[in-house]
């Protein structure tokens, strides 16, 4: 098939495809470097043959180069055509023409005006928007909105502040998580570098703002205090309760309930990854640790991030002994991990490659739930007396 003839429509596309970067050039203030369009027209032989076609083609050109393009010409024919003037490079001179053709003065009149309003504003950020015009502009309808909470959280945080406490009219807490991303780069240009800690995980801890608590929800032994289950602050919780040896970290929330507690015992419930909370209470440490989750790929995973913090933190009930006993009790692991996990025994590794290979079956899991409390029970008698009750390490 013959190559289509090229129309202004695929130079205005070509142009368009390069908007983002040209904006971003007459943003910054770059001197205009012409851009050629290549026009592919007809051969000799299809003048001869579609003479009307090209005509009307060539005519299109002629309009299209009243502006705002530039249109260059060659000559094309023969002895038995004639020579014939055709369409052959379209070129775009300049930004205001790179604007008509695409219709965005408007948005480029709008960028001018933000661009105003942040030099008095917040004139800082002017290298945000000159490297990010296209956003700036999706973001015009919040930008004033942007620019007060930066200059509110310049002006006004103070240490120990929560992101609710930030005081701008039309801004609250959705606001500004929706804008997070956005929000961190400004503040990056507009606060010194002493108000920015580049090393922190989120938003809040990269400003100063204080973060929502993580809470520990533990049980202890009935009759050593005046309540038998509490949920602290991880961040108030600075010592094991008075007689405490060994803590329990059990997933499932009915177990942790039922948990038949030794008397020099905390049970806490582990609620899946929301582990990590325990990694700041340093005094577990000091006790003997014992985790248990559900046979399966990430309850590994779990017990190897607690082992990063805790490296002697041992597994109860997470065995192939116990998973072969609960056959019947098997069940599908929604999304099986298979990363690499470094502090788990020999027996856990094992079993964990096991399960993430499918020797076993297609993705087996054995919750917690499902383990039969007599088991649960001899576990605890191993635990409390393992000279009488031998059990092998998980």
């Amino acid at each position: 098939m013959a190559r289509p003839w090229t129309r202004p429509a695929d130079a205005r596309a070509a142009v368009d495809r390069k908007w983002a970067a040209l904006l971003a050039a007459f943003a910054a203030g770059q001197e205009w470097v012409p851009i050629p369009v290549p026009v592919h027209g007809p051969g000799p032989a299809e003048i001869g043959e579609r003479l009307a076609a090209v005509r009307e083609w060539v005519a299109e050109w002629q309009r299209a180069g009243g502006g705002p393009l530039r249109v260059e010409y060659k000559k094309v024919g023969g002895r038995h055509i004639g020579t014939n003037t055709i369409p052959c490079r379209a070129w775009v001179d300049g930004y205001d023409q790179a604007w008509a053709l695409l219709g965005k003065r408007g948005e480029v009149r709008r960028l001018a005006e933000l661009t105003e309003r942040t030099k008095a504003e917040c004139p800082r950020l002017i290298p945000w928007l000159q490297a990010r015009p296209v956003l700036a502009l999706r973001l015009a309808g919040e930008w004033d909105h942007l620019l007060a909470t930066v200059r509110w959280i310049d002006e006004r945080q103070a240490p120990g502040l929560y992101l609710r406490q930030v005081d701008v009219p039309g801004v609250d807490t959705k606001f500004i998580g929706t804008h997070k991303g956005v929000l961190a780069e400004l503040l990056d240009l507009q606060l010194g570098p002493d108000r920015i800690d580049s090393g922190a995980p989120d938003f809040e801890g990269r400003y100063g703002f204080a973060r929502k608590p993580g809470y520990v929800r533990f049980r202890s032994p009935a009759g050593s205090a005046a309540y038998t289950e509490l949920t602290v602050r991880a961040d108030e919780f600075t010592a094991a309760p008075p007689g405490v040896t060994r803590a329990y970290v059990v997933e499932n929330e009915i177990t942790y309930l039922a948990f038949p507690l030794p008397a020099d015992a905390i049970a806490i419930f582990g609620g899946g990854y929301a582990v990590q909370v325990l990694e700041s209470l340093d005094w577990l440490a000091g006790l003997d640790i014992v985790y248990w989750g559900d046979v399966d790929t990430h309850g590994f995973a779990i017990l190897n991030r607690l082992r990063h913090c805790f490296p002697h933190a041992r597994s109860m009930l997470m065995d192939r002994a116990t998973l072969l006993a609960h056959e019947s009790q098997w069940v599908t692991e929604p999304s099986p991990t298979a990363a690499a996990l470094d502090l788990l025994s020999p027996a856990e590794q094992d079993l964990y490659r096991s399960l993430a290979a499918g020797a076993l079956g297609p993705a087996i899991r054995l919750e917690q739930e499902r383990v039969s409390f007599a088991a649960l029970e001899g576990a605890l008698r191993a635990i409390a007396h393992p000279t009488q009750y031998p059990r092998e390490a998980g």
